[in-house]
């Protein structure tokens, strides 16, 4: 498509928009008729997308190992007759587009990830992962998707199902974006949403939009927003400390980089001191290693985390602050310390103009007492290379046993399963609302074609 061609079609659909009072859309009726549709759509596929989620549930796949689930959306949007179904995108990467039979120029990118954890599977469900990797780095893992991303992924699918089946309806583009190692690639391996990118994958056509969403520990069917950064920006911490080896009844005789890896440990709980109280930041140690044994004092220490910043213009700081405690600590004890960062991730921001857009959407499909806005969080997620360099919306939803108190904070329902984060073993989702996510894919993608969710 030209750029002339582009300018075109967005220019037919705000002309439109603005004989209908606005809203923008090219439908005389304001479009409840393709709203009703795409809802009656998205009820037919309901049984469908559960039957999809349990089966990426029990067949789950690490970062850039997602070749099984990539085959598995790839033959399910084939049998959709798109357009176009790209595959093999970053690694795993698949994208399908569907070019809508009304006339239009924008282009809406609807996305879900596909990778799952190295957590064991206690979620309780019949469906429940028994995967083992063994041939994953730093392995054997059990896997499972303790994140959601398995409801990401089978919720759309069935936008997909449901806007396919509507596409002479469609004044414009739809892409579907299935995208692997949101968690993050192996460190020798590049993957994820930049990837994605790099890979020319959003060249033809360019999005005018990106959307997604991720299921959280919130009260089912809930929708929850913030204006500014959604998810905070994150880096990848490894710290290598080196001594010298020596036997362990003789440490004089060498170098002991344990000690000095703990006095790290310890100075990294004041950093937050050492910046601004008003914006939150952490850093934090998941994963030690070394290489040593009961009798030998090892060479190295290396410790593995992560950097969260609710501001990304704290990150250059914490870093430089982060480094000078690592190398001056671990001098007081002779030994050395070298610390990289890897794997950044920006911010997701949603700017209060695409707010603006997308909330009449969102309330239609959820409910006004449903759409919530949220405080701030410093999970993240890649989805930021998209949302940020498109435009576009990243929002949260509810999939738990839960409700809200007067504050707007989540509270367990008295006889429910209780409120699991991510990444817990015991993580888990209410397949009831996957056709919630289903319809919010469906109508945003629509909106935004027709000219409704985009800024003015």
């Amino acid at each position: 498509m030209s750029s002339a061609e582009t300018h075109d079609g967005r220019a037919a659909a705000s002309q439109d928009g603005a004989a209908a009072g606005g809203g923008g859309t090219v439908n005389p009726d304001g479009g409840a008729a393709v709203h009703e549709e795409l809802d009656r759509r998205a009820e037919e596929v309901a049984a469908r997308v559960v039957a999809w989620r349990r089966h990426l549930h029990r067949n789950p796949e690490l970062p850039n190992r997602e070749a099984g689930t990539a085959r598995f959306v790839a033959d399910h949007l084939r049998s959709l007759g798109l357009d176009e179904v790209r595959t093999g995108i970053a690694g795993h990467g698949v994208v399908g587009v569907l070019r809508g039979g009304a006339p239009g120029g924008r282009v809406a990118a609807l996305r879900a990830d596909m990778d799952a954890l190295p957590v064991p599977d206690l979620c309780g469900e019949e469906f429940a992962s028994d995967v083992v990797d063994a041939a994953y780095p730093g392995g054997p893992f059990p896997v499972s998707h303790a994140c959601g991303h398995d409801c990401h992924t089978a919720m759309l699918m069935g936008a997909a199902t449901v806007l396919a089946e509507a596409r002479e309806r469609l004044p414009g583009t739809v892409l579907f974006v299935f995208q692997p190692a949101e968690e993050g690639p192996p460190v020798t391996e590049e993957g994820g949403a930049r990837a994605m990118v790099e890979a020319g994958a959003f060249t033809d056509p360019v999005p005018t939009m990106a959307f997604g969403m991720h299921v959280t520990p919130y009260p089912k069917g809930y929708v929850g927003f913030r204006v500014g950064n959604q998810y905070g920006a994150s880096t990848l911490l490894k710290i290598v400390i080196t001594g010298e080896q020596t036997h362990g009844s003789t440490p004089w005789q060498g170098i002991d980089p344990m000690p000095a890896a703990g006095a790290v440990l310890t100075g990294i709980g004041q950093l937050y001191r050492q910046v601004s109280a008003f914006d939150a930041i952490t850093v934090s140690i998941g994963h030690v290693e070394d290489v040593g044994r009961f009798n030998i004092i090892g060479e190295t220490v290396t410790l593995w985390g992560t950097v969260r910043c609710a501001v990304e213009s704290d990150m250059a700081e914490v870093r430089r602050r982060l480094t000078t405690l690592a190398e001056h600590t671990a001098a007081a004890y002779g030994a050395t310390a070298s610390v990289t960062y890897l794997q950044p991730v920006p911010p997701v921001h949603n700017s209060a103009e695409w707010v603006e857009a997308g909330l009449p959407t969102i309330r239609r499909v959820v409910g006004e007492e449903r759409t919530v806005e949220t405080g701030a969080t410093l999970g993240y997620d890649d989805v930021s290379e998209f949302v940020n360099r498109f435009g576009g919306l990243y929002v949260m939803l509810g999939v738990q046993d839960a409700s809200l108190d007067a504050d707007g904070r989540p509270l367990p329902l008295p006889d429910g399963r209780g409120l699991v984060t991510n990444h817990n073993p015991r993580f888990y989702a209410d397949d009831d609302t996957l056709v919630t996510g289903v319809r919010l894919h469906a109508h945003m993608a629509y909106d935004h074609l027709t000219g409704a969710a985009a800024p003015v």
